[in-house]
């Protein structure tokens, strides 16, 4: 027996869709069919944003700082693509020789509560104004304009306009994708298994975000000082 060899496979909009509906026990027939369904299918994508973190959706940028300057843009070309940030180091070059500075994130009532907010230094915080177009407000205000702002950001996946287009996620995603456009699309056509396709997407989500989690090595040392002098 031969195998392929391939691993190539991957669906286009048009067939997560006509997956969709077979699992509604349901037909695509119409063009309406398959104006609502892409409709249901980025609406999916909104949810997936909100349910936390999708590491291929991770994105680092660098922004030149400007002395004094506190706000910044989080990307340049299309700035209401960004979700969130994940975080944020400065990184400062001294004869040729980098050095990184990690920075805190702290909230919105926490920057607020900043007296001088133009007082200048090597940041050392960072706030995230999470608006329709988000910004990054530092602290201290960067004390010169050849350090550097790196910073990790959530982005949005790209929108589905077609039904020729591919979908901007890993292999082991297809299954959680098709899973919940069934469920979505049974919300509107299919409401008597609309019960069963949800209990299915939420372990497919659950099995496909479980993999898709940092892994580092973790060691737990106990405190035994107690028990020196017993």
């Amino acid at each position: 027996m031969a195998v392929s060899g391939s691993k190539n496979f991957e669906l286009d909009v048009a067939e997560y869709i006509e997956e969709a509906f077979e699992r509604c026990g349901l037909e695509l027939r119409t063009a309406y069919d398959l104006k609502t369904a892409k409709r249901s299918l980025n609406l999916l994508l909104a949810e997936w944003a909100n349910r936390g973190l999708n590491q291929w959706t991770i994105s680092q940028t660098s922004i030149a700082l400007t002395q004094g300057t506190t706000s910044y843009d989080l990307d340049a070309t299309n700035p209401t693509a960004v979700i969130d940030v994940l975080d944020a180091f400065i990184r400062r070059t001294s004869n040729g020789t980098p050095s990184d500075l990690q920075m805190n994130q702290i909230s919105r009532s926490e920057y607020a509560a900043i007296p001088d907010k133009t007082a200048q230094g090597r940041p050392s915080q960072y706030f995230v104004d999470k608006q329709i177009t988000p910004k990054i407000y530092l602290y201290n205000a960067p004390e010169n304009s050849t350090d550097v702002l790196y910073v990790n950001r959530i982005m949005r996946m790209d929108d589905v306009d077609a039904s020729t287009d591919t979908l901007q996620m890993p292999f082991r995603f297809y299954p959680c994708l098709s899973a919940g456009l069934a469920y979505y699309l049974s919300l509107k056509k299919a409401p008597e298994r609309t019960g069963m396709l949800k209990q299915l997407y939420e372990e497919e989500f659950e099995r496909a975000l479980s993999q898709d989690e940092d892994r580092a090595s973790f060691r737990a040392t106990p405190d035994t000082r107690a028990y020196d002098y017993a």
